[in-house]
């Protein structure tokens, strides 16, 4: 039972799905953001979904489903409003979690 407990709070985020985790291993590969990028969980639409922050300014903050396909922008950009693809984001949107914070 104790090596059952600690093998499960040794996982890595073991509840992200990999193509998740793969596009932050893709941003810690690069030159830190300013500001820091963070990664949300959501639940949008019924589904599960993530929201990647915008490295800076004017740029999208874009939403990925669990497979890691793009959905939408639901914020950002020149006009603040994204994509408008979802505009419905903010007021129907659940936050879930904080997957991930660049505090390198």
């Amino acid at each position: 039972m104790a090596t059952l407990i600690y093998s499960e709070c040794n996982k890595k985020n073991n509840d992200v799905p990999q193509c998740i985790e793969q596009k932050i291993e893709e941003i810690k590969a690069q030159p830190k953001a300013n500001p820091p990028i963070q990664v949300n969980e959501y639940e949008f639409m019924g589904k599960r979904t993530f929201l990647f922050s915008a490295p800076c300014c004017d740029q999208y903050n874009v939403l990925y489903d669990e497979n890691c396909n793009y959905i939408c922008a639901p914020s950002g950009g020149f006009t603040g409003k994204g994509d408008e693809k979802c505009p419905d984001f903010s007021s129907e949107a659940r936050h879930i979690k904080v997957v991930w914070n660049d505090e390198r």
